[in-house]
């Protein structure tokens, strides 16, 4: 068992190189965006990433895990499975984009936006162009090509970065007034460059996959594309109130926030504080870039669901060190935000549990993709959907952000219950719950013994030498959770 857990660790730490990457740049352009940009200015970027994050799926169709199934049945041409993919994503893709070059006007005037036609016209370019790719990122995938991933996925995270500092730093200052640029971006800086920056970037990467694209035979077999659409169309529709579910509290922000004059500004604050809590992101989605693959492939193999529980007690351990590595060090992260957006810091907490559990659903909602029981995947997404619409629409009004990060926790806490019971009764994984939650015990009584130790000595201390003293103290106790749930898990 050591060796396949090797193997798992080995890829993820590849696979997250570039996502790594991505998520620290990112990370680093948060005191750029929280003081170059307002509030509200931010506040519309994090509006237009959700409404991307929720069309992604939808232009994808599934295809990807579709991919990964039948890539890996026997008597079935692999390249016969991505040509698939690749041509249905392909139209569908082109068809939306031009849909939204033409009524980029109309569609901006209903959202607000009006003079900012161009950035509906990006946004469809970002999402064609990122549907068209994510085929061929899921072929590496496949391929164990781990190492071509990582390089393409850096360059488009260097192109995009590279992109953000010349329009912020350097742009406004330099432009002439009959700039070439001026056509396509404002002169002074706003939630529009963000979006051209990642244009720029997904442009660039889908270059570098023409080679990829001359491969590939570009003939339908629709006996096969039948098969793969029956499997991957509900994994898609469950996957899209799950992503629904992730944004739905920026979307609603717009309608329901406590201050309506401004909502923006409110996203802004929480979305900025969310940033805080993207480790704890960062390290789920390099996990589940190499475990998909490796969750199908020792689907056959006798000890593969005793392999699987292993893996959930791993991944909940490593998820609490790093709750814990944020939560303890606060003082010091938040610095990395605005003075003006400091305000919402309180949520973090809340956000890196919400996301540790949604790592842990990862692991236990393996069982329908496996099983091929895809079509329950729909209602467990849908029931954790209705739980954060109805905690938003309820305490929006009043809580503002507050009610954004606690619906994301009970949302997430109740598809995790859902998806635990079924998998259970459908395919059952031999998870030692005592130990799990044993584990989870331990990182809360971490923070909360770090709590009673900072209340009792260190309220109110400043950039000081008291703060070290601090700092000092919750590593040592970062370090008892790491020693402590070691010998748990090893027992």
């Amino acid at each position: 068992m050591a060796n396949p857990l090797k193997q798992l660790a080995g890829q993820t730490v590849i696979y997250g190189l570039s996502t790594i990457l991505a998520r620290i740049i990112n990370f680093l352009f948060v005191p750029i965006y929280t003081r170059l940009l307002t509030p509200e200015s931010y506040g519309v970027v994090t509006e237009f990433m959700a409404y991307i994050a929720v069309l992604q799926v939808v232009l994808v169709l599934g295809l990807e895990t579709g991919c990964f199934r039948f890539a890996n049945k026997e008597g079935v041409d692999p390249k016969k499975v991505y040509s698939n993919a690749f041509v249905t994503v392909f139209c569908i893709s082109a068809t939306f984009l031009a849909l939204m070059i033409a009524f980029a006007g109309p569609i901006s005037e209903a959202l607000g936006y009006e003079g900012y036609s161009s950035c509906i016209m990006y946004m469809g370019g970002i999402l064609a162009l990122d549907a068209v790719t994510a085929i061929l990122f899921a072929r590496l995938r496949q391929e164990g090509r781990a190492m071509k991933f990582a390089i393409f996925k850096t360059i488009k995270i260097i192109t995009e970065t590279a992109a953000n500092l010349v329009l912020f730093l350097w742009f406004p200052k330099h432009c002439a007034s009959d700039s070439w640029l001026l056509n396509f971006i404002p002169a002074t800086p706003d939630f529009s460059y963000v979006i051209f920056a990642i244009f720029i970037s997904c442009l660039v990467c889908g270059i570098l996959f023409i080679p990829d694209y001359l491969s590939l035979s570009f003939r339908l077999d629709p006996k096969l594309l039948r098969q793969m659409l029956a499997y991957s169309i509900p994994l898609m529709v469950a996957a899209l109130p799950g992503v629904v579910n992730d944004f739905l509290d920026r979307i609603l922000f717009r309608y329901f926030d406590t201050n309506a004059e401004a909502w923006r500004s409110s996203l802004g604050l929480y979305q900025a504080a969310v940033k805080l809590a993207v480790i704890m992101n960062l390290f789920i989605q390099m996990f589940r870039y190499a475990a998909e693959p490796f969750f199908f492939r020792r689907a056959r193999e006798k000890d593969s669901r005793q392999l699987y529980a292993s893996v959930q007690e791993y991944f909940t351990a490593f998820c609490g060190l790093v709750f814990l590595g944020v939560i303890l060090y606060i003082d010091i992260i938040a610095l990395i935000l605005g003075p003006q957006f400091r305000e919402a810091v309180g949520v973090v907490p809340v956000m890196l549990l919400s996301y540790m559990i949604l790592g842990m659903l990862f692991n236990v909602s393996m069982w329908y993709k496996l099983s091929g029981k895809t079509n329950m995947a729909i209602w467990i997404t849908l029931s954790g959907l209705a739980v954060t619409a109805v905690v938003i629409v309820l305490f929006m009004p009043e809580y503002s952000y507050w009610a954004a990060a606690f619906g994301h926790l009970a949302s997430y806490l109740v598809m995790f219950v859902i998806s635990a019971v079924l998998g259970a009764k459908y395919y059952p994984i031999p998870y030692r719950w005592g130990r799990i939650a044993g584990i989870i015990l331990v990182m809360g009584a971490t923070y909360a013994l770090s709590l009673a130790l900072d209340s009792l000595y260190f309220a109110g201390t400043g950039m000081s030498a008291s703060l070290l003293l601090k700092l000092g103290v919750h590593t040592l106790l970062i370090v008892l959770y790491a020693g402590v749930v070691y010998k748990l898990i090893r027992k």
